[in-house]
């Protein structure tokens, strides 16, 4: 991977939350014989956390 960058923006449409995820990046290979594979194959995990749970810690 030779450079990533990422944004994240929220906003607010009404009674509805939106995130926008900007991904930029890219990836090279070289080799001296053989083939070579360059993915630029990203994983995003978006995780809801219930406001309950977030102001108070369960004991």
């Amino acid at each position: 991977m030779n450079h990533q960058n990422v944004k994240t923006y929220r906003y607010r449409i009404g009674a509805n939350n939106y995130i926008v995820i900007n991904i930029y990046q890219s990836a090279s290979a070289t080799a001296e014989a053989g083939n070579v594979l360059a993915s630029n194959a990203v994983n995003v995990q978006i995780m809801k956390q219930l406001m309950k749970q977030k102001k108070h810690k369960r004991k």
